[in-house]
């Protein structure tokens, strides 16, 4: 696989910031909002690593007994990832339930494999990796490790 430069990367994560921050999160939150939502997709809580306060974020997770598995897709760049090296202390919101947990970055995950992993079925695995590979910048598989597991 090649490799991406360095100055791509950021210039692929800042015009994805801007769609993901002014139309895909809001129209997600909209989704929730209206009850309509889907298994693969949560809200995840960090606390903001400047300002101290509660910051949600859709994400696309895929949830065991243990934990649950997200990709930052733009690594440690994305805002959520900023605030889980500041403070790994989550919360996890899928449907009505929360979970309380830790989050930690897991560098050696195969993200490509991962992500395939979050679909069931050879066709909803093939779109979860196209979608992954054309999204991606730096990914990166998060771990949160539910407290009351």
């Amino acid at each position: 696989m090649r490799e991406r430069s360095t100055s791509a990367a950021v210039r692929k994560f800042r015009r994805e910031r801007l769609v993901g921050r002014y139309l895909a999160n809001p129209a997600v939150g909209l989704l929730d909002r209206l009850g309509i939502r889907s298994a693969l997709l949560a809200e995840l809580e960090t606390t903001g690593a400047k300002t101290g306060q509660p910051r949600r974020v859709p994400v696309t997770v895929s949830i065991d007994e243990q934990g649950a598995w997200l990709i930052s897709q733009h690594g440690r760049r994305s805002g959520w990832a900023r605030n889980i090296v500041a403070d790994p202390k989550v919360r996890l919101r899928q449907g009505k339930r929360w979970y309380t947990g830790t989050a930690a970055f897991v560098p050696d995950d195969d993200v490509v494999a991962r992500a395939r992993s979050f679909a069931k079925g050879r066709v909803p695995e093939s779109a979860a990796e196209w979608t992954m590979k054309a999204l991606e910048s730096d990914p990166i598989s998060v771990r949160i490790t539910f407290a009351d597991a």
